[in-house]
């Protein structure tokens, strides 16, 4: 089954990703790199593209709704891992929900996290 967020990527264009400024610092443990991001305030920085008219964190990578990916997901910001998809973990997600209404797609369900093959269904088609 691929993850749902695969192909989505509407909170990455939806949302501002503020954070302390430690987490691009890496001599204070930080990871996210230092040029994806702007100075917001003396304590915040936010992902560049992110405080924008057009909203579109400079990390995202391909089509909204689509095929869309995190370019530094394992660099992503702390607010960003904090984001959860609605039913992922058996609860809705008013962040995801949001976001992806936003962008004219329809809300997860639970029904999204099930494998096909659990449940008699034919497998997903897989992309290229």
């Amino acid at each position: 089954m691929d993850h749902p967020c695969l192909r989505c990527g509407a909170c990455c264009a939806f949302y501002r990703v503020a954070f302390h400024w430690s987490e691009a610092e890496a001599f204070l443990g930080g990871c996210v790199p230092p040029e994806l991001t702007e100075k917001l305030d003396p304590h915040r920085l936010a992902m560049r593209g992110t405080n924008a008219a057009q909203i579109r964190c400079v990390a995202l990578q391909g089509v909204v709704g689509e095929a869309a990916h995190c370019g530094i997901y394992p660099q992503r910001p702390s607010v960003c891992r904090e984001v959860q998809p609605s039913w992922e973990f058996g609860a809705v997600s008013p962040q995801c929900d949001k976001a992806r209404l936003a962008h004219g797609l329809p809300v997860l369900t639970p029904g999204d996290w099930l494998d096909p093959s659990d449940a008699g269904l034919p497998p997903l088609p897989q992309s290229a």
